[in-house]
């Protein structure tokens, strides 16, 4: 099986809800793993692959927006469907609020979530090509000299060679030089385009 191949995890306590996403999921091809809890999903070594969460909202021990809210704060992007029989306004509004793709209530159509199934695991898709383009970036401004990040830092903000030169205490001649290595080594073909992976990486902007 491709390590790549999508997977859809889901967490619910009910055994024939369990039992039944498993056998929707594998009536398309989907691999799926599901989970009795929040906490035996935490568990569980999850593959390097895109992905989505069908997450149930009421749980034993850890709540379904319990866990949204510990994979927030972890930094996970997993995007995550809801489904409960006892949702109410409030609460979907929350779990919309934090991220969630969709809000479904039992009971729904299969087709319902297998739609939001497919945005999300596309959503999860976008998201890990943007980070592996963040990562090859940041990769690239690790390689740049210390004087070549000053001056990515001192070009993005609009100066001017001369001026940048100035700051630095050095000619033109080299800042240009120095910018030309820059745009090679950042893979960039425009300063406009220099100026969105500084902002991707949060790049600060040089102290006067």
């Amino acid at each position: 099986m491709n390590a790549e191949e999508p997977i859809v995890f889901a967490v619910d306590d009910d055994p024939s809800m369990r039992e039944a996403l498993s056998r929707l999921f594998r009536s398309i091809g989907t691999r799926a793993q599901v989970f009795a809890s929040a906490q035996d999903f935490l568990k569980f070594a999850r593959p390097d692959a895109p992905a989505c969460l069908v997450l149930d909202v009421r749980l034993p021990g850890l709540s379904g927006l319990d866990l949204q809210r510990e994979l927030a704060a972890a930094d996970c992007t997993l995007p995550i469907i809801f489904i409960t029989g006892h949702g109410d306004i409030p609460m979907s509004v929350e779990a919309m609020k934090a991220g969630a793709v969709e809000f479904l209530t039992k009971p729904f159509r299969d087709q319902a979530l297998l739609d939001a199934i497919h945005k999300a695991i596309q959503q999860d898709v976008a998201n890990r090509k943007r980070r592996g383009q963040i990562a090859e970036q940041r990769a690239r401004y690790d390689l740049l000299t210390k004087r070549e990040r000053e001056v990515l830092g001192l070009v993005v903000t609009g100066l001017l060679n001369k001026e940048i030169a100035g700051k630095l205490g050095t000619t033109e001649f080299t800042i240009k030089i120095q910018r030309r290595r820059v745009m090679q080594k950042m893979a960039v073909g425009s300063l406009a385009e220099l100026v969105r992976t500084a902002e991707k990486l949060d790049i600060p902007s040089p102290k006067d």
